[in-house]
């Protein structure tokens, strides 16, 4: 019901943390959902399921061999793993650096790498590392520094 709420009804644009959870909404007639992880190998066909069930089956890549493995497992019927690349600007859990050289060569290779397999939908990151702020002006500071790493990431 909350997820319903949240979603104005639409039971569209949710981001869920694990598999589970993915399923548990997309049984509850959710059709847009993020698994906000980059996926691990054995965890690739349940994504691929997902993928095909939904209208809108988005995941993380954070790393070459995370589109690689995608590449190597294209979806069925014409359909397309949507990928967001996943930014590290601070957190420190998952994600490549937006300063890292190697961060726009993967946004390329997910952009440009073979557009009838896989689509970068866009770039996330996750203010995990305000966990640990201990008041709103902390909180604050981290949301506008990843804001910055984020918006000069996708001008570069």
């Amino acid at each position: 019901e909350g997820a319903a709420l949240a979603t104005g009804g639409s039971r569209r644009g949710i981001v869920v943390s694990t598999l589970a959870e993915g399923r548990f909404f997309a049984a509850g007639g959710f059709d847009d959902i993020l698994y906000a992880f980059p996926v691990p190998e054995w965890r690739l066909p349940e994504c691929s399921a997902l993928a095909q069930q939904l209208q809108a089956f988005q995941l993380l890549v954070d790393s070459p061999r995370g589109l690689e493995l995608l590449l190597q497992n294209p979806l069925p019927g014409g359909k397309r793993w949507l990928v967001w690349l996943k930014l590290d600007c601070g957190n420190g859990r998952a994600g490549i650096r937006p300063t890292d050289p190697e961060a726009l060569a993967l946004a390329r290779s997910i952009a440009q790498g073979a557009p009838r397999a896989v689509t970068l939908v866009g770039v996330y990151a996750h203010c995990g590392n305000t966990y640990g702020c201990r008041d709103i002006p902390a909180v604050q500071a981290v949301a506008r520094d990843t804001a910055n790493a984020v918006l000069a990431f996708v001008t570069r």
